[in-house]
């Protein structure tokens, strides 16, 4: 792409304002003065001190402390830590109309809830009184007492961060206005307490930085020009405040545009209308015919070459602009072979080795192309992908699928033969499994956590893996929460699904609402101890802002499951999600839990609702959802409803419900606090069913236990003991064979007679599979920025990893890992040698560079050593973690630069002699 009106130097935008640079141009009205009215005024650019200087003529000097730094004209850093400005007390006494204004630049890593301005006084560690503004869904407050009196002008969004704002807030005769670079973007009317009001004028917690909530986060980011007025500044004057970050803004939102990969293009790409600072985006083409304004694609006929377009992306903000030019290739088109020939090779069908459930059979493929399916033998199989398997005892079947792929005259044939097993033994169910969450205080608790029952007892439970993640997320946002776990219908499949989110070092509630993954998170297993690859797959629409708690039904009507999750729903036309909206649920079907169809509304009564879950119960489903008093008449409770079609649909305004109302008002009754995150089961033997609510203020789940769905009698037992820390998860009921291979867990990893589990020799050869040497198959990936030469694996220190199969720890009680590495004097930052099952070599050994260096790490009976060249080099008794505890994805050499020769795993502890012989 080429840039037009910018530069870039180290990988920084620079605006160019020469005369053949950005052009900027704006209309701007405003008061003669802003000096007039001014309290205080701290332009925050002084080369030093602790004393910040009011430049208003008051002498309302400031006091600095913390960690915090001068940086001369780009203002005053703040650490996060305890950096802040103290402003004098009570200077607000007597205002009765105000106006604070600020430039600020928040940091990428801002943890909330924080105050970037906070004026008034903190009482017993809680605010009583005060005005405020935070970038946490961008919003200025005032309140006479305590958070629950803040009347607040909220624009719905949260404030950009990584770039300068300027945010002003003035309130006078009762009306609030929030002003983002001297733009409105709020407005409240009725508000009836004034800034001078405050503490009846005395104030003596007066921050910049610095929240009047003591448990508040500190801001992180840089601060300048801070303003305080006894007046409300006109229109015209909060604009001129504004011209300074407002000018630079559309730079910026071009500068971080992104149509994507325009190197090749042959599909219609998406054109940004809104940048994420807040431009308007518009979009200029200089061959419509072949890349329209709006991003349709059309491809040169086959044979004529291919097309080059310039496409020119403007940014408006507050009447200044910038512009951008990207160069975008579409390659000719390809023939009706070729289109043929592509979409038959691209089609997959998964596990045709060995089938136990419905197949998906796509009825078209990329570029349009019909496919047509016949079966060979449509009793076991048939051409629309329903699968018959043979009865438990019986030999697996076989059976052959064809599939005609046309494109206008053009046509091919692929043959697939797939192996149906025979249905699994029934088995009585014995015991109970539980996966869940436990909450946002560390990166363990967003992750899946397994516990089991003890016995047949859904009351009394045992956590596996030592209250440790058993599975963990590596994709998305790489932490999960609301774990959903089935068992397919056949029985013998399970299928977890979780919450692509992570709070804890997250964006915090209004970004993920907002802003949150559109994406389900998918683990698939025949036997709950071993477990598939993560799936991160997409199912939400771009409208969604979120896709929270998904659950699964299998509907034999369709032959399919019916997924279904919370999301909130935004305008097409708010491409930055700050309209007004609520979470409603939405489902989709899958037979794979791979491919998904469109999503659709499921209920939506008007209001927000979430987190549903559903039991079958004779000829009825029950579904619980955690309700905001819309459908039932108790705030924050759980409502029953019940209907015999599972897909049947609710929206606004539509009565009666197709869903009916069985009970409401679930834990008001029993007094317990709100709840949400409802899991529903029925007892093993038949008496009794169980519904496990997550009172997220107090003690987390809670069991709830009723005689009969149809009429509720619910009641909490007198005595349970749940897992240690249970949030919003699933209990499945499963045989005792089941359970006593949950408790055992997976069995150990398959080593040589050597006792190699893996060893992979990095030298040489080609592509991006490496051979695993030890004869177990365990091949490994090369991934990212890794280049092969004779000397082994060059990694390029920034994305490139050798990927290790899952689980090469599993079952072990000991361990020996051995590499042999050259680290890059070049290397930066930190990396790892190797991360395998969370035990991990990292740049913390400060390894001698440019040299080759054998490293070897033992871990057995609580006792971890490393060596380097046969020497011990570093010990750690105490060790509580054991390799057959440890199951997750593994990888050599993520952000390392240097190369690698060979990587070896053991399931023992070598020799001392044995490990001298290593370097080689």
């Amino acid at each position: 792409m080429s840039l037009r009106h910018l530069t870039f130097t180290s990988a920084l935008v620079a605006v160019a304002l020469t005369a053949a640079g950005l052009a900027v141009s704006v209309t701007t009205s405003s008061a003669a003065t802003l000096d007039d009215g001014l309290v205080v005024h701290y332009d925050l650019t002084q080369p030093s001190g602790t004393e910040v200087t009011d430049s208003s003529g008051f002498g309302r000097h400031g006091t600095l402390s913390g960690d915090t730094t001068w940086l001369g004209s780009e203002g005053l850093r703040l650490g996060g830590v305890n950096g802040h400005v103290r402003l004098p007390d009570n200077v607000i006494r007597g205002l009765a109309d105000v106006t604070v204004s600020v430039q600020v630049e928040l940091a990428a890593d801002q943890s909330v809830p924080y105050f970037v301005w906070g004026l008034g006084n903190t009482v017993a560690n809680t605010g009583n009184g005060y005005l405020f503004a935070t970038g946490d869904q961008f919003r200025a407050s005032i309140a006479s007492g305590d958070w629950s009196t803040e009347q607040t002008v909220d624009s719905g969004r949260s404030l950009a961060r990584g770039s300068w704002r300027t945010i002003t807030y003035s309130l006078a005769g009762g009306t609030a206005v929030l002003y983002e670079d001297g733009v409105e973007v709020a407005r409240k009317t009725g508000v009836t307490t004034t800034a001078g009001s405050i503490g009846a004028g005395t104030t003596t917690a007066n921050y910049l930085g610095r929240s009047v909530y003591p448990s508040d986060r500190y801001l992180k980011g840089k601060v300048r020009d801070f303003r305080l007025y006894g007046r409300a500044l006109s229109t015209g004057e909060v604009r001129e405040l504004g011209k300074t970050t407002a000018s630079g803004r559309p730079a910026a939102d071009v500068a971080a545009v992104n149509p994507g990969d325009t190197s090749s293009v042959t599909d219609d790409l998406k054109l940004p209308l809104k940048a994420a600072g807040g431009s308007a985006v518009s979009w200029e083409s200089s061959r419509p015919s072949v890349v329209s304004a709006t991003g349709v694609v059309t491809r040169p006929a086959p044979r004529t070459g291919n097309a080059t377009v310039t496409l020119t992306a403007t940014a408006t903000y507050a009447g200044y602009t910038a512009t951008r030019d990207f160069t975008v290739t579409v390659p000719e088109d390809d023939t009706d072979r070729q289109k043929v020939d592509n979409a038959l090779k691209n089609i997959v069908i998964h596990d045709e080795d060995a089938i136990r459930g419905n197949i998906t059979l796509p009825a078209k493929g990329a570029r349009d192309v019909a496919f047509t399916w016949q079966s060979s033998d449509p009793r076991v199989v048939t051409a629309t992908g329903e699968v018959t398997r043979p009865p438990h005892g019986s030999r697996p079947r076989t059976a052959r699928l064809s599939v005609r792929a046309t494109k206008g005259y053009t046509s091919a044939t692929r043959y697939f033969t797939l192996t149906v097993l025979p249905l699994p033994q029934n088995a009585a169910m014995e015991g109970y499994m539980f996966a869940y969450f436990t909450g946002e205080a560390n990166q363990d608790s967003e992750q899946v956590h397994f516990a089991v029952s003890r016995g047949n007892d859904p009351l009394h439970w045992d956590e596996l893996n030592g209250g440790r993640p058993v599975l963990r997320s590596e994709h998305g946002e790489t932490g999960v929460r609301d774990p959903f776990i089935m068992r397919s219908p056949e029985g013998d499949r399970f299928f977890l699904l979780a919450t692509d989110l992570q709070i804890n070092g997250g964006r915090g509630w209004d970004a993920a609402m907002r802003h949150g993954s559109r994406h389900l998170e998918i683990w698939e297993s025949t036997d709950l101890v071993t477990w598939s690859d993560q799936r991160h797959v997409p199912v939400s629409d771009p409208a969604a802002g979120m896709t929270w708690a998904p659950e699964a039904t299998y509907d034999p009507l369709i032959g399919a499951y019916v997924v279904y999750w919370a999301s909130n729903l935004y305008s097409p036309s708010d491409a930055n999600h700050t309209g007004p909206t609520y979470p409603r649920m939405m489902y989709s079907t899958t037979r794979d839990f791979r491919t998904f169809t469109p999503p659709q509304v499921w209920n939506d009564p008007g209001r927000g609702v979430i987190d549903s879950t559903v039991l079958k119960e004779g000829e009825y489903y029950y579904r619980l959802t955690t309700d905001e008093k819309v459908i039932g008449s108790c705030a924050r409770d759980i409502v029953l409803e019940r209907s015999k079609d599972l897909r049947a649909v609710d929206l606004p305004g539509s009565g009666p419900r197709n869903w009916e109302l069985v009970d409401d008002c679930v834990r008001t009754g029993l007094g317990t606090d709100w709840v949400e995150g409802p899991t529903v089961f029925k007892s093993n033997d038949g008496k009794k069913f169980y519904a496990f609510l997550d009172e997220t203020p107090r003690r987390g789940y809670i069991p709830f236990v009723t005689d009969s769905l149809e009429n509720p009698n619910w009641s909490i037992p007198a005595e349970y003991q749940l897992p240690a820390k249970p949030r919003h998860g699933t209990v499945l009921p499963v045989s005792k064979a089941e359970l006593e291979r949950l408790r055992k867990g997976p069995p150990p990893v398959r080593a040589n007679t050597k006792g190699v589990v893996a060893d992979y020799d990095l030298r040489g050869g080609a592509g991006p599979a490496v051979a695993d040497l030890s004869g177990n198959g365990r091949t490994a990936t090369i991934e990212g920025d890794v280049s092969r030469s004779s000397a082994g694996l060059v990694f390029g220190g920034t994305d490139g990893h050798l990927r290790l199969p899952d689980n090469l720890t599993a079952g072990l009680d000991a361990m020996t890992v051995s590499t042999r590495v050259w680290v890059d004097p070049a290397q930066q930052g930190l990396y790892s040698l190797w991360d395998i099952g969370n035990l991990h070599v990292d740049s913390g050994l400060a390894l001698p560079r440019g040299a080759w260096h054998t490293i070897t790490y033992t871990l057995s009976n609580g006792t971890a050593r490393v060596f380097d060249d046969s020497v011990e080099f570093a010990r750690v008794d105490g060790v509580t973690r054991i390799p057959r505890d440890i199951k997750t994805s593994d990888f050599a050499g993520r952000y390392l630069k240097g190369k690698m020769r060979r990587l070896t795993v053991w399931n023992r502890v070598l020799s001392a002699e044995e490990i001298a012989a290593l370097r080689r």
